[in-house]
């Protein structure tokens, strides 16, 4: 049975990260409905606008965790195909305050 990572746009502009098995339809009905209760019933209505595909639901939870923690911006990019700039924002950035830290002597 199929699995799938999907992310909805809620009517508020703010995006809810999900897993389900078998039938993405199914699922996204359920979130429009309401009847999943939590974060997308008071947001609705919702429109699915990315997912993919995995082979087995571990995997398919395992990226959840992931795209979770990721930004608005990166999420952004991954819903937009935009692969040069999710790879951009990926990269760590230094805090400003950590590089003057480092450039310091201890004497």
């Amino acid at each position: 049975m199929p699995a799938y990572l999907y992310i909805l746009r809620c009517a508020d502009g703010s995006y809810y990260v999900g897993t389900t098995r078998g039938s993405l339809e199914r699922r996204v009905a359920e979130h429009q409905s309401g009847v999943l209760g939590g974060y997308t019933s008071g947001r609705r209505p919702v429109e699915l606008v990315w997912h993919q595909e995995f082979a087995n639901i571990t995997d398919a939870i395992a990226m959840e965790r992931r795209v979770k923690g990721w930004t608005r911006a990166k999420k952004e990019a991954l819903i937009a195909g935009e692969w040069e700039r999710l790879h951009d924002l990926a990269k760590r950035r230094t805090a400003p305050f950590e590089t003057r830290s480092k450039g310091r002597s201890s004497g």
